[in-house]
């Protein structure tokens, strides 16, 4: 069998992406299936079919797109509204993580650390899925995995869906983003890659560090941040730290502050990042015509990164009173090992898939923060030093199969799996130091470590130990009848259950009275962390009675929680092609689901617990016409029926601390699932090969759309969610990409191109609230949602502008491309204010540069990337202001980081 059939009987295409007249290749020649496959014909003014690059696309109800085909490019061709980053693309951007790629798509802007927003609605209303197939997230502040721990070398492709087909699941707010693994190779091949980066702030600079392990290097931990003994037994028991006897309290305080693992370091020059990955794959024929494919990679990427945060909080804000003044210096260290195989086997036109992922991410973090606090007195603030030390590992493994059937008149697609990811954070201490300046007092001008009393805005000194795990089993099933040569019909179904225990127990020591924190104790608060604790409780009088009567407790009201997601969902679809230029896909989804979140009892809790049970069902139609109105116009019109549900952080009256943006997020159990009503029609205008433009215009209605909003307490950044009443939100969105041959210039130009990829999105939304309108809250089941909501008010998280262009020139027949990134967006809100101000941030204009080239290096070829990013050094700004009063509160320097790669190719 010749390569070129070997690969059309890999074209499963997705019925999603295609018309229901090309879906089945052909085993006939080569030369025949050119001729025969419309797909495979040239249109004039596009490059000739072997120029076309590969293409990889795995979604629900589908296929796998294996290779491109001839004539429309996916977003062309698809009965949905698409944005597809090829391999090539995902190169082209230079990112090291697809959440960054991503940040590159029309509509599409990047929060935080890994939080991929669509069209200025939060995450929550993204879904992100990998081979068409679900992922739990290993984040305990998101529902949707964070994208940032997905290494672009394991990624084919990025399929990003703005407009709701029933194949997906019904959360679907701004978009689906569809991730590709690798797929099965078509010859073998072995490639590895190096990295080595760093940036102005943080790289051969001075930073800050603790011990922890010898394997820290490497993300791992020799055991070391083994949950101590004392605490293991307490939670094996169902005993709350707070019910434990005096003695097994006193063991754990002497366990929670091992020296290697609290006390902060100098590290005097950080050292350059790296990363490295390697990447082989290899096909076999196993009988006459039937193929076995095998890919694996694994690869490591180790990181610095220094802050320098300004934190502060108003006291009145329309005076400009700053109570709480803040510098946190903070030094993190991320590791991200992983590794995937995948394996395939390729019967006739038959197509199995197996795909293993591991993905691990760490981070280590030493912070140390100075500052002044005022709300006790503010004629006599008093300063302080809190150091702060801290470990957040997130591990996710996935294993799913997808079979897809091809059996002429219909095609059985079949998949499911098993995920699991677990999110550790062991030994997180906080040590505050005060320096009150209180006249006659002994230690009034040293800085003396807070223990047993809060003083003003400071937290007293604490060590949190947090373990979350989370399982997912999915499965589906779907059949595709092709009942003529224009009308194809599918019909699913799709099942998961998600489940996840979240433990957090926060440790702090009590001293048993006054005389103890007013003498000898507070003395003991000039020397190093751990020996704070540790030497107070092992300290002894000859008589056997301890120095110091030290115990913990825990002030978390619910330390440990379970939540569960379980949804059943059926569905139909119709694709119809009355006429050659009209396309008409059209489907319903009935989806039921039971979402539930609770305290576990056994640690108590009892009748103050605030338990989540959300049972709905909804029929969810959609709709999209596709009319090619003129040969190379297309028009879109599309609308549909969506849900969103409350994330489980959303719900878990748990505190998490996000060390991201340095804040504290609680959920809240009284949310509800939002609905959505969402129109969009677009119009398409293809000029032959890359040459293409697009303008839409987008609606949403929100039912309860769910926003966050700000706690305040002194010294303490605390956020939570409640439900707004309802929002609309609308906009435009303009793609275009343009390529110019520079041939005719001759020399080095003559296989060169210059390509111009440009998109931007403007959008407006406003919150609506009434005058009895409720947004109900923990301790506050009746509050009106006016105490909260500004009638008018934008979403979080929505930028009015977002754009970004690239101007390159890449070579036609080899790797040889110079690239300019331009991305921009507006400023939007972050977290609702409540009675305070909103807080903004302003991510503004970042200009990045990447270049990649092909060498040889004794006749051994060589790709070598450079990059330059945020070249112009823009800062991050995260602020609250008013009436020209501001307040910043996640404010640092970010510098300029460049990088240099190399990958051999056997």
């Amino acid at each position: 069998m010749s390569t070129g059939t070997r690969l059309a009987g890999l074209l499963l295409l997705t019925t999603s992406l295609t018309l229901p007249s090309v879906l089945h290749a052909q085993d006939v020649p080569q030369e025949e299936e050119a001729a025969q496959d419309p797909l495979t014909e040239e249109v004039e003014g596009e490059p000739p079919a072997e120029d076309l690059q590969e293409t990889d696309i795995s979604v629900p109800g589908g296929g796998i797109i294996v290779t491109g085909r001839r004539n429309r490019d996916p977003a062309r061709n698809s009965g949905q509204v698409l944005s597809v980053l090829s391999e090539a693309d995902i190169a082209r951007t230079g990112e090291g993580d697809i959440a960054g790629a991503l940040a590159r798509v029309s509509g599409l802007s990047l929060v935080g650390n890994g939080r991929v927003f669509v069209r200025g609605l939060g995450d929550r209303y993204s879904l992100a899925l990998l081979n068409g197939l679900p992922l739990p997230s290993p984040e305990p502040l998101s529902r949707v995995v964070p994208l940032d721990i997905f290494p672009t070398s394991v990624i084919a492709s990025s399929l990003v869906q703005k407009t709701y087909s029933a194949n997906f699941p019904g959360e679907f707010g701004g978009g689906v983003i569809n991730l590709t693994t690798k797929a099965i190779p078509t010859e073998d091949f072995l490639t590895i890659g190096f990295t080595g980066s760093g940036d102005t702030e943080t790289t051969f600079q001075n930073g800050l560090t603790y011990f922890g392990s010898r394997w820290d290097t490497f993300g791992f931990d020799n055991g070391n941040r083994d949950f101590p003994t004392a605490l293991q037994g307490l939670i094996a028991s169902g005993t709350r730290i707070n019910d434990a006897p005096i003695d097994v309290q006193r063991q754990l305080a002497g366990q929670i502050m091992p020296l290697n693992l609290v006390t902060l370091q100098k590290n005097d020059e950080l050292p350059i990042n790296f990363s490295a990955n390697i990447t082989g794959g290899a096909s076999f024929e196993v009988g006459d015509g039937n193929y076995l494919g095998l890919i694996a990679t694994a690869g490591i990427t180790n990181t610095w990164r220094n802050r320098n945060v300004t934190s502060q909080q108003f006291g009145d804000a329309e005076a400009g009173q700053i109570l709480f003044d803040s510098r946190n210096f903070i030094t993190d260290n991320k590791v991200l090992v992983n590794g995937l195989i995948g394996i395939g086997l390729d019967i006739g036109e038959h197509t199995i898939r197996w795909t293993n992922l591991y993905i691990r991410d760490t981070l280590k973090t030493a912070r140390l923060a100075t500052g002044t606090d005022s709300f006790t007195d503010v004629a006599r603030p008093f300063d302080f030093q809190t150091q702060q030390t801290g470990w957040f590992e997130r591990q996710l493994m996935d294993s799913q199969i997808v079979a897809e059937f091809n059996f002429d008149a219909f095609e059985l697609d079949l998949r499911g799996g098993y995920a699991r990811t677990d999110r550790e954070a062991p030994y997180n201490a906080i040590v505050p130091y005060i320096r009150t300046n209180i006249p006659g007092d002994p230690f009034g001008d040293k800085f003396v470590v807070d223990v047993g009393a809060q003083v003003g805005g400071t937290e007293r000194i604490q060590v949190g130990f947090e373990d979350l795990t989370e399982e997912l089993w999915f499965g589906g099933a779907d059949v595709t009848f092709e009942v003529s040569d224009t009308l194809s019909l599918t019909a699913g179904y799709a099942y998961s259950d998600t489940t996840r225990r979240s433990l957090s127990f926060i440790i702090r020591p009590l001293l048993g009275s006054s005389a103890e924190l007013n003498t000898a104790l507070r003395a003991l608060g000039l020397r190093r962390p751990g020996d704070i604790i540790n030497g107070a409780v092992l300290a002894e009088f000859p008589d056997g009675t301890p120095f110091f009567n030290v115990t913990v407790s825990d002030p978390t009201p619910f330390p440990v929680f379970n939540a569960a997601l379980t949804t059943h969902a059926g569905y139909g679809l119709a694709r119809f092609r009355p006429t050659d230029r009209v396309n008409i896909e059209a489907g319903v989804r009935y989806e039921d689901g039971l979402q539930v979140a609770a305290p576990d009892l056994t640690f108590g809790g009892g009748n103050l617990a605030n338990p989540t049970r959300i049972a709905n069902d909804y029929f969810l139609p959609s709709a999209t016409i596709t009319w090619e109105a003129i040969d190379d116009l297309q028009l879109r019109l599309s609308a549909s029926q969506t849900i969103a549900r409350p994330q489980f952080r959303e719900l878990v009256e748990q505190t998490y601390f996000d060390p991201e943006s340095n804040r504290r997020f609680r959920g809240n159990p009284f949310l509800q699932d939002s609905e959505l009503i969402n129109v969009e029609a677009r119009a398409e205008y293809y000029m032959g090969g890359p040459k293409k433009v697009s303008l839409a215009g987008f609606y949403k209605k929100i039912d309860n759309p769910i926003e966050n909003f700000l706690i305040t307490a002194p010294g303490i950044i605390e956020t939570s969610y409640a439900n707004a009443p309802s929002a609309e939100l609308y906009g435009a969105e303009l793609d275009a990409s343009y390529g110019i041959d520079l041939a005719d210039w001759g020399g080095f130009f003559e296989t060169k191109q210059f390509l111009i990829i440009a998109n931007y999105t403007y959008t407006q939304s406003t919150i609506s609230v009434g005058a009895t309108d409720l947004a109900p809250i923990p301790g506050a089941t009746g509050q009106l949602a006016s105490q909260l909501f500004d009638d008018g008010s934008p979403l979080v998280g929505q930028s009015d502008h977002v754009a970004n262009l690239s101007l390159g020139i890449e070579d036609l027949d080899k790797v040889q491309q110079f690239t300019v990134l331009f991305n921009y967006a507006s400023e939007r809100v972050t977290l609702r204010g409540g009675a305070l101000p909103d807080v903004v941030e302003d991510p503004g204009l970042t200009v990045d540069v990447v270049a990649r080239s092909e060498i040889k290096l004794g006749g051994l070829p060589l790709e070598l990337s450079l990059e330059a990013r945020n070249i112009f050094g823009r800062d991050n700004f995260e602020f609250q202001e008013v009436n020209g009063n501001r307040a910043e509160l996640n404010t640092f320097d970010v510098g300029t980081s460049f990088a240099i790669g190399v990958k051999a190719e056997f």
